[in-house]
């Protein structure tokens, strides 16, 4: 487990450089409450060996100076090993000169030690194409006062890079919304390529719309023991009556899929049901080729705090190609 005594942590994912796994995760100060860290968002680092006792290195990458991007919060990415042995972060960025945490934007990073990162960007990566994406001007209210303004977001985060399974560069999958879908019916899989990492160009989503999800959050293609499964997250508050009918109130679902990138059938997800509450999750490999699944508890609507990293849950796939915990 992994917890700050001083930090709210939540979101996180995971590289293995071969000899320990380095954790990455969003931490802010524990404020009176915790729905007030999100614009207070940084970057946590910490390394361990076994996935279960962690050394904390402290925060290893936080806003930019004031006029960037990037300058308010840093929220959930990934980390990459590119071609010339670098390490990648796309990450992503909130600014103070934006619509606060509704105008959300992509950006990267580079590092050779996995911990100090420079070359970060100095403009977003690419802004969602209106043609498939739901965008601030989809929402007329947005520049007025009140609640309403809650509702709603650009949203375009939690990029998860991963190579070309046939060569072909690079691609990013992306929490997005669909131009024309409902409220909590429009979460897709957004979708972008770039031939090294630098350039990128934005392609229709991976999937449809109205499937139940306003958001497919931190977005995760694997490979385990030869089929491939999506992993994503979804709080039950943004998700439609008829989907909770269908299938409960659950925080991480997951669906079978022909590679990385889908097709993607998030209609027939299912939950993770071994433990209900678990978000923002990542899958790791261990090192005997087994996998765990790992994150903090979605409690914040029930007025519970669990703002912490618990210990690894093995899982399998069942016969479906559902994500399950492993027997024993």
């Amino acid at each position: 487990m992994l917890r700050l005594d001083d930090a709210w942590v939540w979101d996180s994912w995971c590289v293995d450089d071969g000899t320990r796994y380095h954790l990455y995760y969003l931490q802010a100060p524990r404020l009176p409450r915790a729905d007030l860290r999100h614009d207070k968002a940084r970057i946590g680092h910490a390394v361990s060996d076994d996935l279960r006792t962690w050394e904390v290195l402290g925060e290893t990458f936080g806003p930019a100076a004031a006029g960037g991007f990037d300058d308010l919060a840093i929220w959930t990415g990934s980390v990459v090993r590119a071609d010339d042995g670098s390490y990648r972060f796309f990450y992503t960025a909130i600014s103070t000169a934006g619509h606060g945490l509704r105008d959300q934007r992509l950006g990267m990073a580079t590092s050779t030690d996995l911990h100090t990162w420079s070359a970060r960007s100095a403009a977003p990566l690419v802004a969602p194409d209106r043609r498939w994406y739901k965008t601030l001007a989809d929402y007329p209210d947005v520049r007025t006062s009140g609640p309403a303004l809650e509702t709603v977001s650009e949203t375009w985060r939690d990029p998860f890079a991963l190579r070309d399974p046939d060569g072909d560069g690079w691609h990013l999958l992306v929490t997005a919304r669909a131009v024309g879908a409902a409220r909590n019916d429009d979460g897709v899989v957004g979708h972008l390529h770039s031939p090294d990492l630098e350039t990128w160009t934005v392609l229709p989503p991976l999937s449809s719309p109205g499937t139940g999800f306003g958001q497919l959050e931190v977005l995760q293609p694997r490979r385990i023991d030869g089929r491939w499964v999506l992993v994503f997250s979804c709080h039950p508050q943004e998700m439609t009556p008829e989907r909770i009918g269908r299938t409960g109130e659950f925080c991480t679902w997951s669906l079978p899929c022909d590679g990385p990138l889908g097709p993607f059938d998030i209609d027939a997800a299912r939950p993770f049901t071994a433990d209900p509450t678990l978000h923002a999750a990542p899958l790791v490999q261990r090192r005997d080729g087994s996998w765990v699944i790992f994150g903090f508890h979605n409690l914040e609507d029930s007025g519970g705090e669990s703002f912490e990293i618990g210990d690894p849950i093995p899982v399998t796939l069942d016969g479906d190609g559902y994500l399950v915990a492993a027997a024993g």
